[in-house]
């Protein structure tokens, strides 16, 4: 199987028991408790079902976990260009990968299923109430590091994460053992500080979960910290140092960075209607959170940019029918004309 699954493209596979990380669910409920989640409320919602692999299917015995790298060819935290570029996360800039992902995982579940009739299997990426990381660790991919995320040994933090669930008995390989150390590059990184302690993130702190998942006006709080982060952040990622074994040469070549999308220009997103930015954003992950959110995220990074050449742009989102764009492009107009700000 995993010659297999190599060949498919995947960069690293391994196999746990349904039952190999019991911990993970208590964890789970105890982050969800702290109301560290935010405002996902899907996560709360299939709580049950994500603890564990047979709170989603009784029949499951064992999980394939499989990786797909994206390692950039690039140093991720690189300038994006001048104050009038914005700044993607390295994973949404080039094809969806759930698209790719999944696809490829449905690759191999028919080939196992080839291989042993009779068997029956399910295939996650993501969007499903799956524990991956956890999951990933147990079937040995890697370990979870300080900033929550899985670190690879070979792939450093650079792995798109997927699940087959199966009825097989499959045996386990040996799993994961944290590797971090002493170190605490990740936690030093993050610009809103986001990590109460290590092992643990506040996901209302994240840049990621503010640019992403965050449906409303981003606190004022944190908006000087987005910077030109327009959607997610590599900040924490990037700086593991487990990322110098990481090979740009063995990520899966669907995720290259599309032109358009590694440093594209404030003006164009502020721009932007809703049959525009669907065009822009076809076949990539960004499509996800909709035109008002880009355009409040890039309203943010113009009143950071410095750049008053962007005011005319913004003073006509001042009456934008989203009330998010609104607030967005007047606080921007405030940062940048600070003399002339309402007091």
């Amino acid at each position: 199987m995993r010659a297999e699954a190599l060949t498919l493209g995947f960069a690293a596979v391994g196999v746990a028991r349904a039952d190999a990380a019991p911990l993970a669910g208590e964890r789970l409920r105890q982050w969800l408790g702290e109301g560290a989640h935010g405002e996902m409320i899907w996560m709360e919602e299939r709580a049950g079902e994500r603890a564990t692999p047979a709170g989603l299917w009784p029949d499951v015995r064992s999980v394939i976990a499989l990786g797909m790298s994206y390692a950039p060819g690039r140093d991720p935290l690189a300038p994006a260009g001048d104050g009038d570029r914005g700044r993607i996360s390295v994973y949404a800039q080039g094809g969806d990968y759930h698209d790719v992902v999944k696809r490829t995982l449905k690759a191999l579940a028919r080939w196992i299923v080839a291989e042993a009739p009779g068997s029956d299997l399910k295939v996650f990426v993501d969007t499903a109430p799956v524990m991956e990381k956890p999951l990933a660790e147990a079937a040995g991919l890697g370990w979870q590091g300080k900033h929550t995320n899985l670190v690879s040994r070979d792939h450093g933090s650079w792995l798109f994460l997927g699940a087959i669930y199966t009825t097989l008995d499959l045996a386990p390989s040996v799993a994961g053992s944290d590797a971090c150390g002493s170190c605490d590059a990740c936690q030093r990184a993050c610009p809103t500080d986001a990590f109460p302690e290590p092992y643990r993130l506040d996901a209302r702190r994240c840049i990621s979960y503010l640019t992403i998942e965050h449906k409303g006006p981003v606190p004022e709080e944190f908006r000087a910290a987005l910077g030109n982060r327009i959607y997610g952040c590599d900040d924490c990622l990037a700086v593991c140092p487990w990322n110098k074994f990481a090979e740009a040469a063995a990520a899966n070549r669907a995720f290259l960075p599309r032109a358009e999308l590694t440093a594209p220009r404030l003006a164009d997103l502020l721009a932007l209607d809703d049959a525009a930015f669907r065009q822009v954003f076809a076949g990539s992950p960004i499509k996800r959170i909709g035109r008002d959110r880009m355009v409040r995220n890039a309203a943010y990074a113009a009143g950071n940019s410095g750049d008053e050449g962007l005011a005319p742009l913004l003073d006509a989102l001042r009456n934008d029918p989203s009330q998010v764009v609104r607030d967005a492009a007047g606080w921007a107009l405030a940062r940048l004309f600070p003399a002339t700000a309402p007091r």
